[in-house]
């Protein structure tokens, strides 16, 4: 596979530590060559090759943006709209994943409430 199925566990992991609505609410999607966390049918994190890909609503890009270990997803070459890169310096630790995963789920919610 095309993503560190290590990696993939932390993520289960941190999903695991939200309400019981979200717990049961999280499926998996192999998406972009890697893998993707949905929360209702929308996506919220991933994993492509080392990083973390996450979705941010569009307040907030600008500063997620200018953080450290944090770049523009540029998957198809040019940088997609609400998707960010996380490289592994900006997870080391369990606190910084939930705080990327917390970002991905506030897209989701965001997302459905508009529908």
């Amino acid at each position: 596979m095309a993503y560190d199925e290590q990696f993939a566990q932390r993520i289960r992991a941190s999903f695991e530590l939200q309400p019981q609505d979200v717990r049961t609410n999280i499926t998996e999607k192999k998406m972009f060559g890697g893998i993707a966390f949905l929360y209702c049918g929308k996506m919220t994190v991933g994993i492509i090759k080392e990083n973390l890909m996450v979705r941010v609503v569009s307040s907030k890009m600008d500063r997620i943006l200018s953080t450290e270990h944090v770049r523009p997803m540029d998957f198809a070459k040019r940088p997609m709209k609400e998707f960010v890169y996380v490289s592994q310096e900006g997870i080391a630790t369990e606190e910084q994943l939930l705080n990327y995963i917390e970002l991905g789920l506030e897209h989701a919610k965001q997302k459905l409430n508009e529908l």
